[in-house]
């Protein structure tokens, strides 16, 4: 009797070591995530306050009080963000997005060879998350398509694209309007439209941009998503003749076959 007891007692004993070994282990292993990660990302926030100049505020600020069409000007623009420094840490880097007030301020990168190496390796090749903002080859890196894709992951911390689910929001869409988008030679302006739940096709596979009825086609199947978690503003005027600007990024653990999208439209270009 006394021994089965015994018995008994050194199993219960042994199986509270076990999960208190387990437990101990999963959360060192989320706090090494946490922590390999957070180091990862902390090259994106030097970036973030290092290659931008902060005195083009105000003429980015003017800029965006008007809607007025594309246009395009000779005069020679002022870039406020410091290529030069960038291509030192990787050459693969061919524009800076920016959506004022928001945590997205990243460098964008296309690699020459592999379209999915962004996906997991930041701008200095580190693997893992965040990964990297990017496009594909199927895309120009001058955003001359009609329609430029740009990729990035969906952190629960807002940055990359984590932010981006806050569009969904009429009242947050109204505020924060604005892409901008820094290239050696030019500065692009986009006026953000929609903000959409899609599936999971590949975009620039499935619509031939230069194809007038196949960018109106993308255009209808945006507009015919009208559900919670989009939001869509009407009054800005889209069509074939314009150029996209799209962002991309999963939803949820994006095991659901579902993107969420941000759609802007140029407005300005110099």
């Amino acid at each position: 009797m006394t021994e089965g007891k015994n018995q008994k007692q050194r199993f219960w004993t042994v199986l509270f070591f076990v999960f208190l070994f387990l437990l101990i282990f999963c959360l060192g292993f989320l706090i090494f995530r946490y922590l390999d990660t957070r180091k990862r990302a902390e090259i994106y926030e030097e970036l973030s306050s290092e290659s931008i100049e902060t005195e083009t505020e105000v003429k980015r600020e003017t800029a965006a009080e008007t809607t007025e069409p594309v246009q395009e000007t000779e005069e020679e623009p002022e870039i406020p963000v410091d290529f030069e420094a960038l291509w030192e840490i990787n050459k693969d880097i061919y524009a800076w997005i920016e959506i004022p007030d928001t945590p997205v301020a990243y460098p964008i990168v296309q690699s020459p060879s592999d379209d999915s190496y962004y996906l997991d390796h930041t701008i200095e090749g580190e693997s893992g998350y965040p990964g990297s903002i990017y496009t594909e080859s199927l895309n120009s890196r001058d955003f001359t398509d009609g329609n430029t894709l740009v990729y990035g992951h969906n952190m629960r911390d807002d940055t990359m694209f984590g932010s981006l689910n806050e569009y969904a929001d009429r009242a947050y869409m109204e505020a924060h309007p604005f892409i901008f988008v820094y290239t050696p030679e030019k500065i692009l302006r986009y006026r953000i439209f929609a903000a959409i739940t899609y599936d999971d096709r590949h975009i620039l596979k499935s619509y031939d941009f230069t194809d007038r009825d196949q960018y109106q086609a993308f255009l209808d199947s945006l507009y015919s998503r009208r559900a919670m978690g989009s939001c869509i503003l009407e009054e800005v005027s889209v069509s074939p003749e314009d150029r996209l600007l799209t962002l991309s990024t999963c939803v949820g653990d994006g095991k659901n076959n579902k993107r969420f999208l941000v759609e802007a439209v140029l407005t300005d270009e110099s």
